[in-house]
């Protein structure tokens, strides 16, 4: 029987041409292009000359030029955009999503809330490329896309490519999830 606690979570939560997201490590604290901090957990920090303090779900969006120094012990994810990325991705249309909550719009990228109740549909709606952290680890989805797709692997962060779809809570939590979309 083995009396070693849980492995720890790796580093790199998610990386790849467009963006690197850290777990609780910030390597792109002093790097000039865009990051978002998302609190994992309550989080004070300091912004510049500023104290910041986030709750869980929450985030601070960060320029080029600005600096940021978070504690060592604390539990967050850095969404750094890479600025040599390819060109974004769309699809087909851009169709609004209902029932989302817009909570940053910057000139690359916006950040908005995604909640859906159980039992709850959001229409034919769609997206371009951006990053998912799952807020809620749990609700079960049913999807239907305009074109196929291969089966979705949820973790706590997720890259998802453009997509024209429609959503169903089949769970049995609410849907809630911190999404940074980069615009076309």
């Amino acid at each position: 029987m083995s009396t070693a606690g849980p492995l720890p979570l790796p580093e790199i939560a998610l990386e790849n041409d467009y963006v690197r997201v850290s777990r609780d490590k910030t390597p792109f604290a002093a790097v000039a292009t865009d990051r978002v901090i998302v609190a994992v957990a309550p989080l004070s920090f300091m912004a510049g000359d500023a104290l910041q303090n986030l709750e869980r779900g929450e985030f601070f969006v960060f320029g080029p030029g600005d600096t940021y120094q978070l504690p060592s012990d604390a539990s967050f994810f850095e969404v750094a955009i890479k600025p040599d990325h390819p060109p974004v991705k769309e699809p087909p249309e851009i169709i609004p999503p209902a029932k989302n909550t817009l909570l940053y719009e910057g000139e690359r990228f916006f950040v908005y809330e995604e909640s859906l109740n159980i039992g709850d549909v959001r229409p034919r709606h769609s997206h371009c490329q951006r990053v998912e952290i799952r807020l809620h680890n749990g609700p079960m989805l049913e999807q239907i896309f305009d074109a196929p797709r291969p089966p979705l692997q949820p973790g706590i962060v997720n890259w998802r490519e453009p997509v024209i779809h429609t959503v169903r809570n089949v769970g049995d939590m609410p849907l809630r999830n911190l999404i940074v979309e980069f615009k076309p």
